[in-house]
């Protein structure tokens, strides 16, 4: 079932309202490229590859002159964006915005608790987690942003400031995006794009040139970040290969995984293996968690559950202070750029790239729901991998193995491999961990491409992808540009990129938190209205003797389930009659309003529409459906032949209200569509008052139940 446009055909007889109907009919087009944004991105990140291959040195002394200005400049800047983006994404689910759905009102999440708590679970880990969980808790170890390392002090706090860098301000990041992909796209049936959460501020402006900018800074941070993460794959996965099979370190090896990750994200990307890669990611969670529980159990087990306790109270006592430090008397700024900067910047790029896929996954789902799963569920993975693995690292260390340490801080590829080095069966460990980190290189190439090619396309379907040529270029594009930053100077280069690309994409970060605190303050204008014009026949206001007479009918209703040809005979027998009558009478007042019908394609009943357009703010919307629901086990008089009956809901623009029509008269029917109509002109009026546009998109769609 699809939740896009309704397919309504008028049924006036005028040429106009028949324009109208045909021009409401939902098309299905192919996707297609948008010249501008694949254009305009394509040309910047080839001619950027080209000159970093062409002329290394050059590159690496301006990326360099770059970092310094923008981590002196600022630093701070990245600073203060992330914790005001946490700040938002929990000011979100707490309030009472956190109610609202992405998708319609009526909408159910499309996984069950548990596959939704695992693609979030999956979602969570990635190559560059294997790569810094032994790497970051040692260098921190060595060298803490102050004070003195190799000190007690500084070992507790090292695998804490990685559990930062890698913890709730990053996917922080990823919620936000992910909300307003989720938001504009399921909820109001806007294009699945980043403008489109600029609408509420910049209205129609969003199709100008600006709205290709925007596109355009979200497919450059996303594919900096994507290579910056297949970089350190290639030079992890070298090392790995090196100890299995003896494969020398250097760029050939590195081409060669390079070249991999392109091929395997064509075929994927082209021939729709999505269940197949799915089923690989599943395969290397149980493989990635069987490789921490086995350094759990053959380690020091006891040592490690009391780290583990001690990094989470750590963590959570500090967090304040570590978000909001900027260091103005250490004045740390290598570490800064390396660490705190980068990995902010890192984030910031990667978040239209996961924000999309939380989005797809999360559909129906409230915002508090979404916001709490996104920020806690992987992040609870990884306070384990790193605990486990960087405080046994740290055992190592403090244990006297200092040539272990610098390895580890000086040749960070080789750091994990180096750990699991140090436990029994160190060759099958070597191994999985090769074999996980492949997996993990070739889904993060593989979805990078898919993502790239949707905000580079205009895509008439949330859920379908872009051209698959599209996906191509995207996939051998990013080969590309890493194999271009590998040879100017490696991953501190693709670190250094990262920080530069990111800030641009931080500002288009704060206009989507201005949107959706828009959207939000419109949606409780709307929850507002409501509730102080209530419909006559569920808030009582009908005359008590219009009660007293229908209440055995009222019973008799909540009693039956209703077959399909009641729901088709009511439809055609009151809800039609009802809506044309007050239509005629809308547009006997001056208003433009039409009315029309069509078919529920899964179960073949007609449904009747009534829209009001209100230029400039947003339109009226009545629709009468039939809806299929399985019968209780508790039912008394079923009508239905099969194991379904029919209720018949009202639907907005934001879907049903969640209550049935089924045994109303016309008159009650037409009640309460004026009841409706009345709540919507409050709601404009409300919205009026505090200067606020109630215009979503140039034509919201009505999510219907199919």
């Amino acid at each position: 079932m699809s939740d896009s446009a309704d397919t309504t055909e008028s049924t006036e007889s005028t040429e106009t309202e028949s324009t109208e109907a045909t021009e409401r009919t939902a098309n299905n087009p192919e996707p297609r490229a948008n010249p501008v944004v694949f254009v305009g991105s394509a040309v910047i990140i080839v001619a950027f590859a080209l000159w970093a291959m062409i002329l290394p040195d050059t590159a690496d002394t301006v990326i360099n002159t770059v970092v310094g200005w923008v981590s002196g400049t600022f630093g701070w800047y990245y600073i203060v964006t992330a914790t005001i983006v946490v700040g938002f994404v929990i000011w979100a689910a707490a309030s009472r915005t956190g109610r609202i759905k992405l998708g319609p009102d009526h909408a159910k999440p499309r996984f069950n608790i548990f596959s939704w708590t695992a693609m979030l679970f999956a979602a969570g880990i990635g190559v560059d987690l294997m790569f810094f969980s032994v790497s970051e808790p040692v260098t921190q170890y060595y060298g803490p942003p102050s004070g003195s390392g190799e000190t007690i002090a500084a070992a507790r706090d090292a695998v804490v400031w990685t559990l930062f860098h890698y913890g709730i301000t990053g996917w922080a990041m990823y919620a936000l995006m992910g909300l307003a992909f989720g938001l504009f796209a399921y909820r109001y049936n806007l294009p699945l794009t980043i403008r489109s959460a600029l609408y509420p501020i910049f209205g129609k402006k969003i199709n100008s040139r600006f709205g290709d900018s925007v596109e355009i800074a979200a497919v450059l941070g996303t594919i900096f970040g994507i290579a910056t993460s297949l970089g350190i794959g290639v030079v992890q996965l070298n090392y790995g290969l090196h100890v299995m099979f003896g494969i020398e370190e250097g760029l050939a090896a590195q081409i060669g995984l390079i070249v991999l990750s392109v091929v395997m994200a064509t075929i994927s990307t082209t021939t729709g293996v999505e269940k197949g890669i799915r089923r690989l990611s599943e395969i290397n969670v149980v493989l990635a968690g069987g490789l921490m529980l086995y350094v759990l159990i053959s380690g020091k087990t006891k040592f490690l559950l009391n780290a583990l306790v001690a990094n989470i109270g750590d963590f959570f006592s500090q967090f304040a202070g570590m978000t909001m430090d900027t260091y103005p008397f250490e004045h740390p700024e290598e570490w800064l750029n390396s660490w705190t900067l980068f990995f902010w910047a890192w984030w910031i790029a990667w978040a239209p790239f996961v924000g999309l896929f939380l989005a797809r996954i999360s559909r129906g789902r409230s915002i508090r729901q979404f916001i709490t799963g996104v920020l806690l569920i992987p992040f609870l993975f990884i306070v384990l991998w790193v605990s486990i693995f960087g405080n046994s690292a740290l055992d190592i260390v403090l244990s006297g193995n200092d040539a272990f340490g610098q390895v580890a801080m000086n040749q960070p590829e080789r750091a994990f491999y180096s750990l699991l080095d140090q436990y029994p069966a160190a060759p099958m460990l070597v191994a999985i961990a090769t074999f996980v980190g492949l997996l993990f290189y070739v889904t993060s190439a593989d979805s990078g491409a898919l993502v790239m090619s949707t905000f580079t396309s205009r895509v008439p379907d949330p859920n379908t992808d872009g051209p698959k040529w599209s996906r191509i270029f995207w996939a051998v594009a990013t080969g590309l540009l890493t194999l271009a930053m590998l040879l100017v100077g490696g991953v501190p280069t693709l670190q250094s990129a990262t920080l530069i690309i990111g800030l641009p994409f931080s500002v288009v970060m704060y206009l989507i938190m201005i949107g959706l605190y828009k959207v939000f303050r419109v949606e409780r204008y709307s929850d507002v209205s409501y509730f102080t014009s209530l419909p006559g026949q569920l808030s009582g206001r009908a005359g008590k003797a219009d009660r007293v007479l229908n209440w055995r009918k009222r019973l008799s209703r909540s009693m039956s389930y209703a077959g399909k040809e009641q729901a088709e005979q009511f439809i055609s027998t009151v809800a039609t009659p009802a809506v044309r009558e007050v239509a005629d009478e809308l547009r006997s007042n001056g208003a433009e309003a039409w009315w029309g019908m069509g078919k529920a394609p899964d179960i073949d009943i007609s449904y009747v529409d009534l829209q009001v357009s209100l230029d400039g703010e947003r339109n009226f919307k009545y629709q009468v459906c039939p809806v299929s629901y399985p019968v209780p086990a508790y039912a008394m008089r079923v009508h239905s032949e099969d194991a379904t009956y029919f209720r018949v809901e009202v639907f907005s623009m934001v879907g049903s209200k969640g209550y049935d029509l089924m045994g109303y008269t016309r008159e009650q029917l037409i009640t309460d569509i004026l009841d409706h109509y009345e709540s919507h002109m409050e709601f404009l009026h409300v919205a009026r008052d505090d200067q606020s546009s109630t215009e979503v998109g140039d034509d919201v769609a009505v999510p219907t139940p199919w």
